[in-house]
C-alpha cells in the first residue's frame, strides 16, 4: 500500500485490523480459548474485498509493464483500428489472454510465480486453464 501512496496512518489502520484478528472453534460444542490468526484475509470480513482489490491492482500493473516491455503479447481484437487486450478483472477472477507464442506461456508463467512472491498469494495452478481459441489441438 505504500507504493500505492496510501498514508502511513491508513496503513496502520489496516495493519491493526488485519494483524491482531483472533478466532475460536467450537469443539464438542464448546468454544475454545481465542488463539490469533497467523495470516491472510478471513472470508466474511467486510475488509476483505477491498484488500484483495488492492493485491490484484499489484497483478494489473504487472502485467501492464510485461506489456510495455514486449515482454508479453496481448490479444489483437478488430482489423481496421485494432486493440491489443492482455487481461480482465472483475472481483477474484482474472482472465489473461495473448498471442499464440509459447514466449508469451513462459511470460505469465513467470509474471503469475512474481505475483505469488511478491503477494503472498498463490495461484492455484489446478483450477487455472489455458485454453487456446482457433489453434489446432496438436
Amino acid at each position: 500500500m505504500a507504493s500505492m501512496s496510501f498514508p502511513t496512518l491508513w496503513r496502520k489502520w489496516i495493519r491493526e485490523c488485519v494483524g491482531t484478528a483472533t478466532a475460536s472453534i467450537l469443539v464438542n460444542g464448546s468454544p475454545t480459548d481465542e488463539f490469533p490468526l497467523e495470516r491472510g484475509l478471513r472470508q466474511g470480513d467486510p475488509l476483505s474485498p477491498f484488500l484483495f482489490l488492492l493485491a490484484a491492482e499489484g497483478l494489473n500493473v504487472l502485467m501492464e509493464a510485461m506489456v510495455e516491455r514486449n515482454l508479453f503479447v496481448g490479444y489483437s481484437l478488430g482489423e481496421s483500428d485494432p486493440i491489443s487486450v492482455s487481461h480482465l478483472q472483475f472481483a477474484d477472477d482474472t482472465l489473461l489472454m495473448g498471442a499464440k507464442s509459447w514466449a508469451n506461456v513462459r511470460a505469465l508463467r513467470a509474471l503469475l510465480v512474481l505475483f505469488e512472491t511478491m503477494s503472498g498469494l498463490k495461484v492455484n495452478f489446478n483450477k487455472s486453464l489455458l485454453v487456446g481459441v482457433n489453434i489446432p489441438e496438436s
